[in-house]
């Protein structure tokens, strides 16, 4: 054979050979994402385009021929007005407290589960139980089961030992509703720090016992600063749900006698008032909070995956 026809085999053979681009590699490996990327595009940012749109207008739904472009004063309404700014306080007040209850209960729950005994599996799974009943349930749970006044197993506990029969939801209802998401977070929590506390260096605590050091030492020295990001990361996302929290407050105490957070508020202005407007500015705010705290969770994250993969 030629020279002159082995030289277009060979070119021919070097294309067939030569490897894509990598900005060609990059969309094959994206292509397959695309559908789910514009899915979640249309499902939840569209909605929420259209709900800041709206929250600039003046839209009543029962009067949709007077509404109007008012601009920013929807959302100055929800910082301003005393029953709102009431609703954010509430919030913020609700979401703090369980937030650092249930790190500190779970915090405890999992230095006990770090320690080997018999039937730990059996104990660490009926821990997590009250994580996976639905919240609303968990809500009906704690309302008609524990806290009511005439059947609840509380006051029956309580008159058992002859002791007074109180209301405990008209007494106390703010401290109602903390305590059914505490009891449902902590498992989370618990299980958040028990990955934290099986992810520590055993050497490193054998060497401090080999100088020592006490448990309490081990624990303040030791364990509590290799904790403090998953400490973060827990109050992070537990902070993301209890902001957006609407279940409990709507089933124990449906909004009233000082319990209306920023979700309820919504659900009320939305659905009651029928004020759009005022519903999607106070919505956009509750997302806009979500959002912030998200970003930190985020960040936690990372930095969390930077650490194990610089240990390995």
């Amino acid at each position: 054979m030629s020279a002159t026809t082995t030289a277009p085999i060979t070119a021919t053979r070097v294309r067939m050979t030569r490897r894509p681009s990598p900005r060609l590699r990059a969309w094959s490996t994206r292509a397959p994402l695309l559908p789910a990327l514009v899915f979640m595009i249309v499902v939840t940012q569209l909605p929420f385009v259209a709900t800041l749109v709206i929250s600039l207008f003046d839209w009543n739904a029962l009067y949709p021929k007077a509404r109007h472009f008012t601009g920013l004063d929807n959302y100055k309404q929800v910082l301003t007005d005393p029953d709102l700014r009431h609703s954010v306080w509430t919030t913020i007040l609700l979401t703090v407290t369980v937030v650092l209850l249930s790190l500190v209960l779970g915090l405890v729950l999992a230095l006990l589960l770090d320690r080997k005994f018999r039937g730990r599996g059996v104990v660490r799974t009926l821990l997590i139980a009250p994580f996976l009943v639905v919240p609303v349930a968990a809500a009906l749970l704690w309302k008609h089961v524990l806290f009511n006044p005439e059947y609840g197993l509380l006051n029956g506990l309580l008159h058992y030992v002859g002791g007074p029969q109180p209301d405990w939801i008209s007494n106390n209802p703010l401290l109602a509703v903390e305590a059914s998401l505490i009891w449902q977070w902590t498992p989370f929590m618990m299980l958040i720090l028990l990955a934290g506390l099986q992810s520590r260096d055993n050497e490193q605590l054998e060497a401090a016992r080999v100088d020592g050091a006490n448990d309490w030492q081990i624990f303040r020295h030791l364990t509590l600063p290799h904790l403090r990001r998953y400490l973060e990361l827990g109050a992070l996302l537990g902070s993301i749900y209890i902001v957006q929290n609407f279940d409990a407050v709507f089933t124990i105490t449906s909004g009233g006698l000082g319990t209306a957070n920023l979700p309820y508020t919504v659900y009320q202005s939305f659905y009651q008032a029928h004020e759009n407007g005022l519903a999607s500015a106070a919505g956009v705010l509750v997302v806009i909070g979500s959002i912030i705290i998200a970003t930190f969770a985020l960040r936690v994250v990372s930095s969390l995956f930077r650490e194990e993969v610089s240990r390995a």
